[in-house]
This record gives structure tokens, sequence and C-alpha cells, in this order.
């Protein structure tokens, strides 16, 4: 098979630059090491704080004793670990043997989406268990404005680089966090700022939806013209956002208040079939993993990119919730949605226990053996 670039952070050579300026590899991403007194982080880190935020901002609701006793604390516990990886990816992000190589690298580039939809997701969660601190809250929102800015002339050359060599990249879903970035600026725009122009939440709204479509066509080029790809090998988990992109655009629809309710409940039983044909193929995968590597390794080891599952899932049940509790969008699923969102709460709060389990397994060895997935 043709050598293209690697579902890695760094190609080759760049890997052997970052290595002689001291920093540790390791599972196929940068991670937690050390350079010289410094400690490198993750760059896809931010996907933490999105898959536990979005948790504590939606599907917490339904289990009243985690929303109302300990939600509060939860929601602190949230922003000192958003402190923690944000400090470290600022210190990162103005070391050049770190971010010339990174943003080098026109797929994985993308990953610096999570750092702004964590940082909305933050924001969210604050204003609603501490409404009285908005204004630092908006203080944050603003900031995270500007580096959302900065993404987007990121994402502009990337997505030309990528158009221009489509078969030369192994595009998987991590070019979707352009849109997912882009719509939590929306809805963090809504919530904290009523008075920015509708005019001006329509355009950067439609701007995420080409930015969806961009990549969409991207990945199914990918994986429509490379002949010798297989499911348990190339197929990524970063390609469950294919349906958590859409699920966060009807977020920002719904809390905008943008489209007919005829309308929403088409584009969710899109976002929905979505998702089931997509975690289908997550299904077959981990069959075929488990097949060929065993329960343990082919199955439950962690990779830092499995967050985006919960980070989709819990997404979708937002997505679902808010169209739900609004009135205006009640329609012929009205009944479905109530008894899927007391289901699929269940789902998202174990499969996010699951992740937290096998994160500390890969820190502390808690079943006789760390265990990290080698590719994204």
């Amino acid at each position: 098979m043709k050598k293209r670039d690697s579902p890695e952070i760094f190609s080759p050579c760049e890997k052997s630059r970052i290595i002689k300026s001291g920093l540790k590899r390791e599972a196929g991403v940068v991670i937690m090491g050390s350079r010289g007194s410094l400690k490198t982080m993750n760059p896809a880190s931010g996907a933490i704080i999105m898959a536990i935020g979005i948790f504590l901002f939606a599907p917490i609701d339904a289990f009243p004793f985690l929303h109302h006793v300990l939600g509060g604390v939860l929601a602190v516990g949230l922003a000192l670990i958003g402190l923690n990886i944000y400090q470290g990816l600022t210190r990162q992000f103005f070391d050049r043997n770190f971010l010339i190589p990174f943003l080098k690298n026109p797929v994985n580039s993308f990953t610096m989406g999570t750092w702004i939809a964590g940082m909305s997701v933050i924001c969210n969660v604050l204003v609603k268990y501490y409404p009285s601190i908005t204004l630092v809250v908006q203080i944050i929102a603003g900031v995270n404005t500007v580096l959302w800015l900065l993404f987007l002339v990121s994402c502009g050359y990337n997505f030309k680089q990528l158009v221009a060599r489509p078969t030369s990249h192994a595009t998987h879903g991590v070019v979707l966090l352009s849109t997912v970035a882009t719509q939590s600026i929306v809805i963090v725009w809504v919530n904290l700022f009523p008075f920015f122009p509708d005019v001006l939440i329509n355009v950067v709204m439609g701007l995420g939806f080409i930015f969806y479509l961009c990549g969409f066509i991207l990945i199914a080029v990918r994986y429509g013209k490379e002949t010798e790809w297989t499911l348990a090998d190339h197929w990524t988990n970063t390609n469950c956002i294919i349906h958590g992109a859409l699920s966060i655009s009807g977020l920002a629809l719904v809390t905008a208040n943008i489209g007919t309710p005829l309308f929403l409940m088409i584009f969710w039983l899109i976002v929905f079939g979505l998702l089931l044909v997509i975690e289908t193929i997550e299904v077959t995968r981990a069959v075929k993993r488990v097949h060929r590597l065993g329960w343990r390794k082919g199955l439950f080891t962690y990779n830092i990119s499995q967050w985006s599952r919960n980070f989709t899932f819990g997404m979708f049940y937002a997505f679902s919730m808010t169209m739900h509790n609004n009135p205006h969008y009640m329609n012929v699923l009205y009944n479905f949605h109530e008894k899927f969102l007391a289901i699929w709460a269940w789902i998202v709060l174990i499969v996010l226990i699951a992740e937290i389990v096998l994160w500390a397994d890969s820190k502390w060895s808690l079943f006789g053996g760390k265990m990290k997935e080698k590719a994204i």
C-alpha cells in the first residue's frame, strides 16, 4: 500500500526533530512526558474536558443525586482539570519545537478544536451551576473566541492542503473538530452574549456546516479511494465525530431557535441514523479486534481519542434533551424522545465510567498491566 500520513500526530522526520528537543512519545501521540523540567501534554487533551463537561451540561440532569448534590463540586473539579490541561497546552503552544511540527500536520492539527470546544463546555457548565460568575465566564468566552479565530486560519490552510492532495493523507474524523469548535462558539455566544446580532450567529453556524461538508467529503474520499484499508487497523475512534459534529450543530440550531419543528425532526432523524450506522461499524470493528488481539488488547485499552465517543454520546443527549424541552420543537417524536432520553442517559454514564476506568488503568495498572493503544 502506498505510504501515506499515518493517524499519528507527527511524521517520522518531525518525530525525530521533537525527540531531539527532548519530548517523549508513546502510543502514537505526544503524551505527558518531560522536556527538561517541563511536562508535555497530548494536543488532544481537550477531549477529556469535552467528554466530562458535556455530561455535566446535560445527561447529569437525569440523575438527581449527581445533579443536585454533586453537580457543583463536579463543575469545580472540571474547571480544575481544565486549568491543568490548558496551562500545559498554552506552554507548549509557545514552544516552536512542538508548535511547528504540530501545525504542519494537515490532519491532526485539527485537534486544536478540542481546546476550543473544551473551553466552551467549561463556560456552559460553570454558568449552569454558578450563574453569579457570569461576568468571569464571559471573559473566558472572549478569550476562547480569539483562540477560535486563530483556529479558523489553521482550518482554512489545512483544508486547502487536504483538498489539494486528498489521497495523500489518512484523513479521519478529527477534521470535523472544525465544525465542533465552531458550533460550540455559537452556543456560548447565544447563552452568554444574547446581544450578538442574529446575522453573526447565522453566518458562523453556516460556516460550521460548510466545515462539516468539507470534512465529510474528505473522509469519504479517503476510505473510498484507499483499496487496502481494513476496519480493524484503519478505522479510527475519531470517526464517531461524523455524527457528533451534527449533534452539536443540532444543539446550536435549537439553542438559537433556528428552524421549524419539521426541519429539526428530520435533522434529528438524520443524526440518529448516522449514529446507528457509525456505532454499528464500531461494534463490528471491536469484534474484529477482539478476534485478532483478544479482549485485553483488542478492546480494553486506553487511547485519548476514545474520549471523543463519550463527547459525541453526551452531545447527542444534549441535542435531544434541549429539543425535547423546547415547546417550539414539539413533534410526533415527543413521546419517543422522552423514553429514549431515559435510556440514553444511562448509556452515556456507563460509557463515561468505563472510559475513566480505562484511563485509570493506563496510569496505575489497576488490572495487572498498563495498556495504551498505539494508534488513534
